[in-house]
């Protein structure tokens, strides 16, 4: 099995995860990601408990984690080389091969969606999203490093979410849907981009290179995607 995006090809216990994870997911779509699955999982993978308490220090955190790692992984595997296209055809790619990684099983995505929604997981659900915010980002050759790095990200992220909600109840061929609402998400940031780009230009005119409205920017565009 490939290494998984987001974690290191050094961990010990990358396999041990990914065995159990393999175990786990035919029966996460009817009992959900719970601690009875995870150990069901582990015993069915026949992994020694001290291994498996080494390897799932955070328990499901951690089962969610390699979950969301695979599916970013599948994603970069399954995406073509960006040259020739424009970067809302690079991210809009991106974003639907993401969600295809998850087709084969997606009651196990909208079981993960709704363990991730839970009060106090909030951290770890905004981390996976970033995670693969990012990677479709670099994916396209992005190689922003001021505050565009984290508001491009954020962004992105609120476009995640929202397709991902929207492809959970889309019964179209195909996701045609899915694909629609996805490609109007995209042109709703390429507008927003425009915006930005021009207001931070006349700030930049009037206050020099400490330009006061980047805060408000970055503060935009972290509560774009929240409104829809």
């Amino acid at each position: 099995m490939p290494i998984v995006a987001g974690m290191s090809a050094q961990d010990p216990y990358l396999e041990t995860r990914q065995a159990v994870l393999a175990k786990a997911l035919p029966n996460v779509a009817f009992d959900g990601w719970s601690k009875a699955v995870l150990a069901a999982a582990i015993e069915e993978a026949e992994i020694d408990p001290a291994m498996a308490e080494l390897a799932f220090p955070h328990g499901v955190d951690n089962l969610i984690k390699t979950y969301s790692a695979a599916g970013d992984a599948a994603m970069l595997a399954a995406l073509p080389k960006p040259d020739g296209l424009k970067i809302r055809a690079r991210i809009t790619e991106a974003v639907w091969q993401r969600l295809l990684a998850d087709g084969d099983n997606i009651e196990a995505a909208r079981r993960a969606a709704g363990y991730l929604s839970v009060p106090g997981r909030q951290k770890l659900a905004a981390d996976l999203l970033f995670t693969s915010a990012h990677l479709m980002w670099r994916w396209a050759g992005d190689e922003a490093t001021d505050y565009n790095y984290y508001s491009k990200r954020l962004i992105l992220s609120g476009v995640i979410t929202a397709t991902r909600l929207y492809w959970f109840d889309d019964n179209s061929d195909d996701f045609a849907n899915t694909r629609a609402f996805l490609e109007r998400r995209i042109e709703n940031v390429m507008q927003f981009e425009k915006v930005k780009a021009k207001a931070k230009n006349w700030s930049e005119k009037i206050h020099g290179d400490k330009a006061p409205l980047d805060g408000l920017i970055g503060a935009l565009a972290k509560m774009r995607y929240r409104q829809n």
